[in-house]
């Protein structure tokens, strides 16, 4: 097998192929063109979605070309694969706004030269399409019978299944067809739910440009998916109850993003270093071979890094070390502002923790926090729901730390 295409087996980027031994030999024969795309149907990448970007990183590294397809096109139809309902409607406008805050995230994760790695946009091939030269030249490569043999059109199907959603298989395979004429990718990657939509490219290719041997020997294409990525619970990776861990710090603070990957659970984490940074197999392995905590703090510490940069950080460990042991930099924790006047006066311990926001979202859950044994300020346990405190109860930097459960700090500072 080819050195790349065994490097992502190993790491875990693997679940089917096309076509595994021909694209292994496409690829001993040299660098090729690749692609992976994604929907700006939000303003923020969620973690789930860098899986196949990692595996962008690791062939480019190989030699060959990354083609980022940010879909500003195909996002006004929105892709029914691994949803229940439809995705709801947004509007060109932000639509565009999204494709733009996307494109400079993953410009910083990938390093968009233009040669070696670039992005792409769809809408530039199919916001002006003329629809009924499109079924004439498209839809009459498709069967209808087929498609419907897909998981996401089945289980969408129970459900109710929108006319619209139904031409996204169309509208991409038409990207693999635009990509491979424009820019000679000859193979999309992506996750297993993307399985129908990615085989349907490569089928439509061979449609659309097959004939003799030749050409076909130079038009091959083919598709490759990885597994979708799970936690040891069976949960999808990347949600919290509070929702997706975002690249936006303004959606998940990278304090948040940090405490993520260092509470994941203990099966999870050689997986997750595997897929989720760029250390040696034989490295993470005798990390995760040692003390597991050390080795989640060197998780949590390796992705923040690669996504938000190296002294982010280092800002995160420091406040993560200062919260759970005492050492570090607790500046560098979650911290909220009160006015002095507010704990000169005194403040209720479940009022403390609301306005701090932590220990639930409403003060009903402070509440039974603090009935629970949960909730402690400056290190001492709060039993008492009327508890009150002042600024004499302030640590010696005039500060507070309140904890709620055992992960989840905030420091409190006046002014």
């Amino acid at each position: 097998m080819n050195a790349a295409l065994k490097t992502l087996k190993e790491r875990g980027f693997y679940q089917q192929c096309t076509d595994v031994d021909g694209l292994s030999a496409r690829l001993d024969a040299g660098p090729i063109a690749f692609y992976i795309g994604c929907d700006p149907t939000g303003p923020s990448l969620h973690i789930g979605h860098m899986v196949p970007f990692f595996a962008l990183r690791h062939l480019r590294e190989a030699g060959n070309i990354g083609v980022a397809l940010i879909g500003g096109g195909t996002a006004r139809i929105g892709d029914p694969s691994g949803k229940t309902e439809m995705r709801k409607m947004i509007t060109y406008e932000q639509i565009d706004q999204n494709v733009e805050r996307i494109h400079k995230q993953l410009d910083r994760f990938i390093g968009f030269d233009g040669k070696t790695a670039f992005a792409v946009n769809n809408k530039d091939w199919l916001a002006d399409l003329n629809y009924i030269d499109f079924l004439r030249d498209i839809g009459s490569c498709f069967s209808v019978n087929k498609m419907l043999t897909f998981e996401a059109y089945k289980q969408r199907l129970e459900r109710g299944l929108s006319f619209i959603e139904f031409n996204y298989q169309l509208l991409q395979a038409y990207d693999y067809l635009n990509l491979h004429q424009r820019h000679n990718c000859v193979l999309q990657i992506g996750g297993d739910d993307q399985w129908g939509n990615i085989t349907a490219g490569v089928d439509l290719i061979r449609r659309k440009l097959g004939g003799t041997t030749e050409l076909n020997a130079q038009h091959e294409c083919y598709g490759l998916t990885f597994p979708l990525v799970t936690r040891s619970d069976g949960k999808k990776m990347g949600k919290t109850e509070k929702g997706a861990i975002f690249l936006d710090p303004s959606l998940t603070s990278i304090y948040d993003f940090f405490q993520y990957w260092r509470n994941v659970a203990d099966p999870d984490v050689r997986k997750f270093f595997l897929l989720f940074t760029f250390l040696p197999i034989e490295e993470v392995d005798k990390i995760v071979s040692g003390n597991i905590n050390e080795a989640k703090e060197r998780l949590a510490y390796e992705v923040t890094a690669i996504i938000h940069g190296k002294e982010e950080a280092d800002k995160a460990l420091a406040g993560a070390r200062a919260a759970f042991s005492g050492q570090g930099d607790k500046t560098q924790m979650p911290t909220v502002e009160f006015e002095k006047a507010t704990l000169d006066a005194g403040i209720g311990a479940i009022d403390f923790f609301f306005t701090a926001k932590i220990g639930g979202a409403t003060k009903s859950d402070v509440r039974r926090l603090i009935q629970q044994g949960g909730a402690s300020v400056n290190g001492k346990n709060v039993s008492d729901v009327k508890a009150t405190f002042t600024t004499n109860d302030a640590d010696d930097d005039g500060e507070f730390v309140l904890q709620a459960g055992k992960k989840k700090f905030v420091r409190v500072v006046l002014k």
